[in-house]
């Protein structure tokens, strides 16, 4: 859990600012020091493609890439109601699968649902504000199976407390508090921004250090490095589609940003479950990767 100490003092400078300006800086946190991690999926990409495809790896990884994140783009201006409930399904999914990797179903959920359950619970009114303006239409609630998944959410997390407890997992259940405690206490985005860049992103730079799936991945600054042209190609990527997007300054860079988070998750969330099939499917030989035949198809 240190990574989340060293969200605390920015959190702690957001909460003083206006509501404005408190949106405003969550956004910008989640932009430089959260989308990086999903970055490094070109990284990845990079070392199953690079040895079979030479330079034609980038665009062979980068079209249908983008194609699938258009497509979620689309998707949010046809049926955005739907597209947020698949989002929030997709995250649950995404958040727990990565931040409790190796733990039991119970734990991906419990972990994974925490930013999604905690502040349709806790900030009903404030969440479904955002979600409104997130998704540019008129929201007047959560519709009953929202609640009702939350709720659900509840009691498993309770289960899943009492059973650690009695198992004398101390370290898990004052992790969970630490985080229920910020989703509680903190408004929905805020508390979103520092659970997205304090535990999400740098669990997920970790897990790829430790594991050496990507060779020049060796630690935290090579890693940033290495993200650094995908990292300015979203942004770029946002700029292009501001234009598309109205209304005041704030809430249109939160639509525009939670939109394109939306569309690379998709992306994201198949690449990393090809990539680790293709792990398992190549030995690892003195930190590079060996690409077996034809396994990776």
């Amino acid at each position: 859990m240190r990574p989340l100490l060293l969200g605390v003092t920015p959190v702690a400078s957001i909460v003083l600012l206006s509501h404005h300006m408190q949106v405003l800086a969550a956004l910008l946190a989640i932009i430089v020091l959260g989308v990086p991690h999903g970055a490094l999926d070109g990284e990845l990409a990079r070392t199953i493609l690079r040895p079979r495809l030479g330079r034609a790896w980038f665009p062979i990884f980068a079209l249908p890439y983008l194609a699938l994140s258009m497509l979620v783009l689309v998707a949010w201006h046809v049926a955005p109601i739907v597209t947020l409930a698949a989002f929030l399904a997709a995250s649950v999914w995404h958040f727990g699968s990565e931040d409790a990797a190796g733990g039991s179903l119970a734990d991906k959920l419990v972990s994974g649902g925490m930013p999604v359950a905690v502040p349709m619970l806790a900030h009903r009114a404030d969440t479904v504000a955002l979600f409104t303006t997130i998704i540019g239409r008129p929201l007047a609630g959560f519709a009953s199976w929202w609640t009702v998944a939350a709720l659900a959410w509840t009691l498993l997390a309770v289960v899943w407390t009492v059973r650690s407890m009695l198992t004398q997992q101390w370290r898990q259940v004052g992790e969970l508090g630490l985080l229920l405690g910020g989703f509680l206490l903190l408004p929905p985005l805020t508390a979103f921004a520092l659970y997205f860049i304090a535990v999400h992103a740098p669990n997920h730079m970790a897990a790829l250090i430790a594991d050496k799936r990507a060779a020049r991945i060796r630690d935290v600054r090579s890693a940033w490095w290495l993200a650094l042209p995908v990292t300015g190609l979203t942004v770029l990527l946002g700029v292009a589609l501001w234009p598309l997007y109205g209304g005041p300054v704030v809430p249109r860079l939160l639509a525009v940003t939670i939109q394109g988070l939306a569309a690379l998750t998709l992306p994201h969330m198949l690449q990393s479950a090809w990539f680790d099939r293709c792990s398992r499917s190549a030995p690892w030989t003195s930190r590079y990767l060996t690409i077996q035949k034809a396994v990776c198809h």
